[in-house]
């Protein structure tokens, strides 16, 4: 009999507590939907206390994802547990995950509590949870800095107010493989009602162990593991899913009558799509998404795969859905098809967003030669997340070279009404920015600019992302053109309106997570 190992996928909460990786609501719809179709078992949403942004998309998600469990996070007060309760009344399978810090370390310098202070936070927190549904977690926050015997006491308090998940978050990525498997055992041995409940681990990458941890984890019994597409998260990020899921899949001998409920060929669409939203792409050599993973560049390994994959190969590309880097549409190809490859690569378009891409898909053909994966990838983006914003770029003109001075005319609608402007730069992205920030009337702060050719080629898709700062606030914001300084001047305005999004929320200054 086939055991399961539970995924539960954090990057719409974790994931997006990275510096700049914030999202908006379509954005989180749209990732949403694709790890519907990817099969995780468990979606923490967000957290809804933190913002009323946030507190909208937990709910927005909850309402339109039907097929998998969606998750709220709130920390043990009252209001935090009524906010998430709020958060998920229209879920399909909801479930409230609530935490707090049980070492002696945040007991003395955060919390200011004594352990029976938060032994008696523990029960009230859980038993306030089961009040709104069924399915509650609780989470020891700094688990692996906590003293063994006392997380015991947590998890039996927890257990008996109703708690049927406890996790045993390895917060600051102290912890190491065979530590945390013991520390897992000694609970599933001590804590009472253990055998009623699913232990579940959420480790983080600050010595790059989170994977190796996770794993050791399951082999001593834990059954859930808290993850992220790409590995996103604060600081050296989160465990990632890929990487957990497809080391079980590709080591039965060793993960011997275990499996998850992941569909394998949804991983890659997942990655594309979450770094093609953040603006965050992934280092090529990162373990099953990069671009390096498949690649072999060395003669004795291209001649040991082309003779049989399996000598340098221990998956296939095609196993986690990636398709290779070809021509896939042409200038004569339809609806239908382009609708079809937009599904395989992870994009869900309908109405105006569809009829949109189309077009641009079209105008792309007629300029390019050859149209790659990665160009339909940008093509979806702009129309999937690109809603209901205050700032959209109309024309975009630069004169500039060694014998003019660098001179930008950009015409934007903003609030529905064309605007244009005029300004001079060092260059012509600086001439630009300039112009967009006269009208826009920001605030903000540019600190990071970079350029990438999405493809190969001379007639390659540039893609540019910044990330702009304002009131402690980071987002990047990406954009895709033929033409380098559009796709510069679409970056600019797609981070402006992401701080619009936020400044509309009052959400500059959030709560952390575990």
């Amino acid at each position: 009999m086939t055991e399961l190992v539970r995924i539960f996928d954090t990057t719409l909460r974790d994931g997006e507590q990275s510096p700049g990786c914030s999202m908006n609501l379509s954005e989180k719809l749209a990732l949403a939907r694709q790890l519907e179709r990817l099969g995780v078992d468990v979606i923490e949403a967000g957290f809804p206390i933190a913002s009323e942004g946030d507190f909208e998309s937990v709910k927005a998600i909850a309402d339109q994802v039907r097929g998998t469990s969606i998750c709220g996070l709130a920390r043990t007060g009252q209001e935090d547990v009524a906010r998430a309760g709020q958060a998920l009344e229209t879920a399909a399978s909801p479930r409230i995950h609530t935490f707090i810090a049980t070492s002696d370390i945040h007991l003395e310098h955060k919390l200011r509590m004594s352990r029976e202070e938060v032994l008696a936070e523990v029960d009230r927190a859980v038993r306030q949870a089961r009040g709104y549904c069924d399915d509650v977690e609780f989470s020891a926050e700094d688990a692996t800095r906590s003293d063994w015997d006392y997380l015991v006491e947590v998890f039996r308090v927890a257990v008996e107010a109703g708690a049927r998940t406890l996790n045993v978050p390895d917060t600051v990525g102290y912890t190491q493989p065979e530590e945390y498997a013991r520390l897992i055992a000694h609970l599933r041995e001590r804590v009472p009602g253990a055998d009623d409940c699913i232990f579940s681990v959420h480790c983080h990458n600050d010595l790059g162990l989170a994977v190796s941890n996770s794993l050791a984890a399951v082999l001593a019994g834990a059954r859930q593991v808290e993850c992220t597409v790409n590995g996103i998260g604060e600081r050296a990020g989160n465990t990632a899913l890929e990487e957990v899921v497809m080391a079980i899949k590709t080591r039965p001998d060793v993960f011997a009558g275990l499996d998850t409920a992941i569909v394998a060929t949804e991983i890659y669409p997942s990655s594309r799509l979450l770094a093609s939203t953040i603006g965050v792409p992934v280092q090529p050599n990162k373990a099953i998404v990069g671009s390096n993973a498949f690649a072999h560049e060395a003669g004795i390994h291209q001649d040991g795969v082309l003779k049989a994959a399996i000598t340098y190969e221990i998956m296939t590309p095609q196993s986690i859905g990636r398709a290779s880097n070809e021509l896939v549409l042409g200038k004569h190809s339809g609806r239908h098809a382009f609708r079809e490859r937009l599904q395989e690569l992870g994009f869900e378009l309908e109405g105006e967003a569809f009829q949109e891409a189309f077009r641009r898909f079209k105008d792309l053909a007629d300029a390019k030669k050859s149209i790659f994966n990665e160009d339909l990838e940008a093509i979806a983006q702009d129309a999937v997340v690109r809603t209901d914003e205050r700032f959209e770029v109309t024309e975009v003109s630069v004169l500039s070279g060694t014998f003019a001075k660098p001179t930008a005319t950009v015409e934007l609608t903003v609030d529905g009404e064309a605007k244009k402007a005029t300004a001079l730069g060092i260059g012509p992205v600086d001439a630009i920015f300039k112009a967009i920030a006269e009208l826009t009337e920001t605030k903000s702060e540019l600190e990071r600019f970079h350029v990438n050719g999405i493809t190969g080629g001379m007639d390659a898709l540039g893609e540019v992302s910044v990330t702009v700062t304002e009131g402690g606030r980071r987002v990047i914001g990406n954009g895709a053109h033929p033409d380098i300084i559009v796709a510069s001047a679409k970056a600019y305005v797609h981070a402006l309106n992401k701080l619009e999004w936020h400044k509309k929320r009052h959400s500059l200054s959030e709560p952390k997570g575990i």
